[in-house]
């Protein structure tokens, strides 16, 4: 089942095992079922602490469950646990074994001192890069309390039941039988949805911060880069984000950043965490920014956060990024998650054998279309203006394909659906008003992105996009206030760029602080 090289490191991980585990599978007769018990064979075979059974009672088969031995099993992977979600194995094996996890003391005691029973159910597609941080951190959850139960699903393989639940996007979770969320979700959001005491500790905290140098809002390569820059001068930095890593988190192949020539988003967002994490900089995730108030008498601006807390800085630096633009159409808000869908990588595994629609004709849409012309059906790909935008050799492959249909001069005028799914769209054809509607199962929407600047509205200077308006030095119509990346209006949203513009408006930052009241760790970090 595992190549010699596989096995070679997966034995040697074995190796931090500190007590023995038990596999123990549910298998009927099927070729996934074989498939299945030649990888615990392949696992048991490499280290004497584990043991594989195969007289495992579950209704979802093939599946099997991951336990230290003796001890009832918390941890369970319906399907098998390849391609993406082999790291989520690695670790559930190595975690039920003894070996610590990398995660904070404070968070592994909140996860500890969760009351309750809580059983997760992540479904997932193996080709989803969003999956495993979702699992992994279920997984890790119920390693730590007892009380946790977490169950992988691959949505492929047990198609009837996602069905019954009407799942068509991955990850979705469920709590204790109901939906608990949907898309990428890291440990500590998990951690925070369901501590519901957080949220108010957690802004009481942060209003009692000390003001800072410079703080960055947004946690993607704009922002990190903007935070390393300023942390290096000596000076007092905190970055506030949503999420660390912003929209590289759903970004699947990167190979147009110099010096790296192939990675993936979550890789890259982990790496840019990292970095940061080397210099003394305040890290203040999972908070969304709220409000703008520039700089008064005392001369600190304030940027307000949901949770209620507000933050104080001599200078703030907004690198907010942007996120997936919406066709704002009739019936596609209704149906996000129910068939609209915006990452064809991750979701697309759902809709093997039916019939899908690609929304947009750029690099991006073509990409998808011919991703998803691989699994399903049927890709028919609606693009508004009267030609593609992609690139020739993308364009090329796409007419070789021939399970596309591509539509140009399309506008999407409504998605329709039956109350719980998708079941078509409609176009207008704008060569001759002509209404048309498309049979179809799911709709892909790749039509660029919004700059995420909605509640900066009134404060300061916007274009008539919504970006933020900057000159050459990152400085916005505000003193002291600064922005990069994706937001602004800088030209082409490269990852490449936003990183060379963060580090620029980081730069200006700091100019602006020496030249104004600038703190004592500036001023000895200027005269070293």
């Amino acid at each position: 089942m595992l190549d010699a090289n596989i096995k070679a490191q997966l034995g040697a991980y074995l190796e931090k095992l500190q007590r023995p585990i038990e596999l123990v599978a549910s298998l009927d007769g099927g070729a996934k079922s074989a498939e299945l018990r030649g990888l615990l064979e392949d696992i048991a075979a490499l280290s004497p602490k584990v043991v594989a059974r195969f007289d495992g009672d579950d209704a979802r088969k093939p599946s099997f469950s991951v336990a230290a031995a003796g001890e009832a099993p918390r941890i369970r992977f319906a399907g098998i646990p390849l391609g993406h979600e082999f790291t989520s194995l690695v670790l559930a094996l190595l975690q039920s074994g003894g070996h610590p996890p990398k995660v904070d003391a404070a968070t592994i005691a909140r996860i500890e001192a969760i009351p309750g029973s809580h059983k997760f159910e992540t479904y997932i597609s193996l080709s989803c890069h969003n999956c495993p941080d979702v699992v992994q951190a279920a997984n890790l959850m119920a390693v730590l309390n007892p009380g946790i139960e977490s169950v992988m699903i691959d949505g492929a393989l047990f198609q009837e039941e996602v069905a019954a639940r009407k799942i068509m996007a991955v990850p979705t979770v469920y709590l204790n039988g109901e939906v608990f969320g949907q898309g990428r979700m890291t440990l500590e959001e998990i951690v925070a949805k369901i501590d519901v005491g957080a949220a108010a500790r957690d802004a009481a905290r942060l209003d009692a911060e000390e003001p800072y140098d410079v703080l960055v809002v947004g946690g993607g390569p704009a922002g990190a880069a903007a935070a390393v820059y300023a942390a290096r001068k000596g000076i007092r930095t905190g970055v506030v984000a949503e999420r660390f890593g912003g929209q590289v988190l759903d970004t699947l192949g990167i190979e147009n950043l110099i010096s790296v020539p192939h990675t993936e988003g979550p890789r890259l967002a982990m790496a840019l965490e990292q970095h940061v994490k080397q210099y003394d900089v305040d890290i203040i995730n999972l908070q969304r920014a709220d409000g703008l108030v520039p700089a008064g008498a005392d001369g600190l601006a304030q940027v307000k956060l949901a949770s209620g807390a507000t933050l104080k800085a001599k200078s703030v630096i907004l690198a907010t990024g942007a996120r997936w633009r919406e066709m704002n159409v009739p019936g596609e808000r209704e149906y996000k998650a129910k068939g609209v869908c915006f990452c064809p990588h991750c979701d697309g595994p759902l809709f093997k054998g039916k019939r899908v629609a690609v929304i947009g004709g750029g690099n991006s849409g073509v990409e998808a279309a011919i991703d998803l012309a691989g699994i399903v059906a049927h890709v028919t790909l609606l693009e508004f203006d009267s030609k593609l935008r992609a690139d020739a050799v993308l364009q090329a492959k796409l007419t070789s394909l021939p399970n596309v249909t591509v539509i140009t001069s399309a506008r999407t005028t409504a998605v329709k659906g039956d109350g719980e799914k998708v079941t078509g769209l409609a176009y207008e054809a704008r060569d001759s008003g002509e209404i048309h509607e498309v049979a179809l199962e799911g709709i892909f929407v790749q039509i660029g992105l919004l700059p995420n600047t909605d509640w900066l509205k009134g404060t300061l200077a916007l274009s008539p996009r919504g970006e933020i308006e900057v000159d050459a030095r990152g400085q916005t119509s505000l003193p002291g206030v600064f922005a990069a990346g994706d937001a602004t209006t800088t030209p082409y949203k490269q990852i490449v760029i936003a990183m060379g513009e963060g580090a620029k408006a980081s730069l200006s930052a700091f100019d602006h602080l020496i030249r104004g009241s600038a703190p004592v760790a500036a001023a000895q970090a200027v005269s070293a």
